[in-house]
């Protein structure tokens, strides 16, 4: 086997580069070999696990610009501003000077002149012309042919600018005077100290390096690519080595909420068989919310903390048909006994379950046989809880034919769940308001090792089909779908369902084992 055949490229470019045996920073293997820093830094982990180079930690002393040195290096230093002004804006006293504002304070203003007229020689003084005294005249200030240079002050500015860390002890002679002058201006230059790791080739690396055969250094390639098979390129390279249990980068790509993925693979079992999906407003009248179920008025379902009203809104027109209207009241003044009011039914709700979407389908189209499904929100005044919310997803399925029964609905139910993933299914009679004979049906969950309440189910009453003139019976089952998504992702409070916290959105997957 080759000494580098179970080198990564990048491991052989960072051992060459530390060939010689110096130390080496991370800044300067970038800089050597042309890769990334997050290739170098991996690379080195790995030969650092194997052995092939050793790393040095060190303190050293750096220098980093202060605010002052940052504002200098967009505006200028102090003396530079003041040169610039006696050049070009025809600033030339120290009273102009004074009453443009050029400086922050008398202090910085005083220093620039300082430096200017004596340390670096930029600007020159003389009386005006027929002027014979100070004392009467103030001297006129004009800029010299050596204010085109920089001062050494300058030259480190730029240098501390362009370099993200400059060592103290790299610095030349010039440039470690520049640094003492600046100490003397308040916040130019900061000095920290910092621990820099350095990384040399190791004796097992040189050894590696040394091994290297003619082969071993004809240029790896990563791919195979079809220009290689063809030309018959790949004869004379070698492929460099894969490793098929590295770990690779995790990529969360868009994708559906887990509940919508439920949504839709109901909807598909649905379809499958053979059952067509309907629609409707989530707002509705209590006509079709609760009277056409044959709902008494005063029922409890109907009061305020269990409904939530649309305040002061009443559908007015196209409540229904009169006979609808007529037929409905009728039998609710002989089933309950009581009194029938068309305003209590006119009140308008946010609807409690999707029954409403059905019966109105029913009641217009009046089929002899149908099978439809209805998916949507419904809304209940509940105290949201763990196991309750005000607002959740609600199926329902119907089916109606002349020779339907309740056997039909129990296999139905069990080709539905089957669908689902579900395989022992359970069935005890109940009681529901709007279907008799009524079933609850029951699952056995494996992960939970018990059997867990789903759907309700029944036929509804004739007082239902009758008043909207259906003669078939209707066979019908539904509940709430976030049931189903809790057990399905093992869930133990429904609202985690809506919490959007992306960890569990990214790790929940589409079909869980």
């Amino acid at each position: 086997m080759n000494a580098n055949s179970n080198l990564h490229p990048i491991e052989l470019s960072l051992l060459r580069a530390l060939e010689k045996g110096q130390l080496m920073s991370i800044e300067e293997l970038v800089d050597s070999t042309g890769l990334e820093i997050d290739q170098i830094r991996r690379g080195l982990e790995w030969l650092r696990f194997k052995n092939m180079v050793q790393i040095n930690d060190k303190i050293i002393n750096i220098v980093l610009l202060g605010s002052n040195g940052k504002k200098a290096v967009i505006e200028g230093l102090p003396e530079r501003r003041l040169v610039r002004a006696v050049q070009k804006d025809g600033i030339n006293t120290m009273t102009k000077i004074g009453k443009a504002r050029l400086f922050d304070n008398m202090n910085e203003m005083t220093k620039a002149y300082e430096i200017a007229v004596y340390r670096n020689k930029w600007i020159q003084e003389h009386l005006p012309e027929g002027s014979i005294s100070e004392a009467t005249s103030e001297k006129i200030l004009t800029a010299t042919k050596g204010s085109e240079r920089l001062s050494c002050e300058e030259k480190l500015l730029l240098k501390l600018n362009k370099k993200q860390i400059t060592i103290i002890d790299e610095l030349n002679a010039e440039e470690h005077k520049s640094l003492n002058l600046f100490k003397r201006r308040p916040n130019y230059i900061v000095e920290q100290k910092q621990k820099i790791t350095e990384y040399t080739i190791s004796s097992k690396g040189k050894e590696t390096i040394t091994s290297l055969t003619n082969k071993d250094q004809v240029q790896s390639e990563r791919r195979l690519t079809q220009e290689m098979i063809t030309s018959g390129k790949w004869r004379r390279i070698r492929l460099s080595p894969l490793d098929v249990e590295a770990p690779v980068h995790l990529l969360y790509p868009g994708r559906k909420h887990p509940l919508i993925n439920i949504i839709e693979e109901v909807k598909e079992a649905f379809v499958g068989l053979g059952f067509t999906e309907i629609s409707g407003p989530i707002i509705q009248s209590s006509f079709w919310n609760f009277d056409a179920l044959f709902t008494p008025q005063d029922h409890p379902a109907r009061d305020m903390q269990d409904t939530f009203y649309i305040s002061e809104l009443r559908q007015e027109d196209n409540l229904a048909t009169d006979a609808h209207i007529e037929k409905i009241s009728q039998i609710h003044k002989i089933g309950w006994n009581n009194k029938w009011d068309v305003e209590e039914a006119k009140r308008i709700v946010l609807r409690t379950h999707t029954t409403p979407v059905t019966i109105k389908y029913l009641a217009e189209n009046r089929p002899e046989n149908a099978r439809v499904f209805c998916i949507g929100s419904v809304f209940r005044n509940e105290k949201t809880s763990y196991k309750h919310l005000a607002e959740f997803n609600q199926v329902e399925g119907i089916v109606t034919d002349e020779n339907v029964s309740l056997q039909d609905l129990m296999g139905l139910q069990k080709e539905f769940y089957s669908k689902l993933g579900l395989k022992k299914i359970k069935f005890w009679p109940t009681f529901f308001p709007y279907t008799e004979p009524s079933l609850q049906s029951m699952v056995f969950i494996e992960s939970l090792g018990k059997w867990v309440e789903l759907f309700g189910m029944g036929i509804f009453r004739p007082e239902i089909t009758q008043a909207i003139g259906i003669k078939n019976p209707v066979l019908a089952w539904g509940g709430g779908l976030e049931r189903i998504a809790m057990l399905r992702f093992g869930l133990h409070d429904v609202r985690e369902l809506y919490n959007n916290k992306l960890e569990w959105l990214r790790r929940t997957p589409r079909c869980p084992l």
